[in-house]
């Protein structure tokens, strides 16, 4: 294990905001770590850089305790989310720094700037101001600069989170193949569900200093550990319910599970996909309340009387105008009974 995180504590003012964290990293691998604001993944980060230093627990990099080595001598690579470039050195001099640090020659750096630009998609931009460059741009050098030295783990703070919604798609199938191509180990944190879900090989979901969920990205989405994590994956149709055999009584009323569901007092989750709207008079009486344009398909917002709002994902062609009444029917594949 390239990474281990043993119960990793920090404190501030007596408040832990990272909480007895246990956290694993193989090498090759890239792992996201997701969270709302102040859940602790950008202290996670620090932790680990040695930028913040622990009140408890350990930080062992190939085995060995780097708990209290500071970071330069930890072999690791970080990327802010502002990039934090030199404006006064031009692209290579920004990508060179960590190698003049460590005291490779001119012709090395030369050699490895060249490389690395060309790795990145700016190949000939050596010489250019950094001041001049776009978001994406920047961007690239800061992730050559953090690549530069060849660190055994390279660590990312919101990576994309500056840049526009398409640029930011584009670039993350970029880094996704770039760290294929590379093998390189990759801890990364964002806020973007989609973002992580497409750069990593494992996703780890953050709550208030602690771990909520671990896993693979289809397995997260799939199965959501519990009502924070559905929700936080954007999901709305969450609602208490009472599993008996292959239904639940929920209020809306009943609704089939999947055979196998955990049994008793629960909470349910119900893909958009899984609301099926039919006529009226056929299922579960509900108004159109808001109709929302997803690019692939229409989300509808959907008002029962006496329950709970409900979300249902349909084809442009299929979706029902704002005000009509329709009936709700679900299907228990897109139906989750969290833990």
């Amino acid at each position: 294990m390239l990474l281990a995180l043993e119960r990793a504590t920090v404190r501030f003012g007596g408040r832990p905001v990272l909480d007895a964290v246990d956290l694993d990293v193989a090498e090759h691998q890239v792992v996201c770590v997701l969270g709302p604001s102040g859940s602790g993944k950008s202290t996670l980060l620090r932790a680990v850089a040695g930028l913040q230093p622990l009140d408890d627990g350990r930080v062992l990099l190939d085995g060995r305790d780097r708990t209290g080595v500071p970071p330069h001598r930890r072999d690791v690579g970080l990327m802010f989310q502002d990039h934090q470039l030199f404006p006064q050195r031009d692209v290579a001099g920004n990508v060179a720094f960590g190698l003049r640090v460590r005291g490779a020659s001119r012709k090395q750096q030369d050699a490895r700037v060249a490389e690395l630009l060309e790795l990145v998609g700016l190949p000939g931009a050596a010489r250019r101001a950094v001041t001049a460059l776009s978001g994406g741009e920047q961007q690239r050098v800061a992730l050559a600069r953090a690549l530069a030295p060849s660190p055994r783990l390279l660590m990312l703070d919101e990576p994309l989170g500056q840049l526009d919604r398409s640029l930011r798609e584009r670039l993350v199938v970029e880094l996704r193949e770039l760290f294929a191509r590379l093998g390189t180990t990759v801890l990364a944190v964002t806020h973007d569900q989609g973002e992580a879900f497409a750069l990593a090989d494992r996703v780890v979901v953050m709550r208030d200093g602690r771990i909520a969920q671990s896993g693979t990205p289809l397995e997260v989405w799939q199965r959501p550990a519990d009502a924070f994590v559905a929700r936080f994956l954007g999901f709305g149709n969450v609602v208490p319910a009472t599993v008996a055999g292959e239904a639940a009584d929920t209020p809306w009323g009943k609704v089939p599970v999947p055979a196998g569901s955990a049994q008793g007092e629960r909470t349910l989750l119900v893909r958009p996909a899984g609301v099926r709207l039919v006529a009226a008079e056929a299922g579960l009486r509900c108004r159109v309340s808001a109709r929302t344009f997803q690019g692939t398909h229409v989300a509808v917002h959907l008002q029962p009387e006496d329950a709970p709002r409900l979300e249902a994902a349909c084809a442009l062609r299929d979706a029902p105008e704002t005000g009509a009444e329709v009936g709700v029917e679900f299907d228990a594949a897109d139906v989750v009974v969290l833990g």
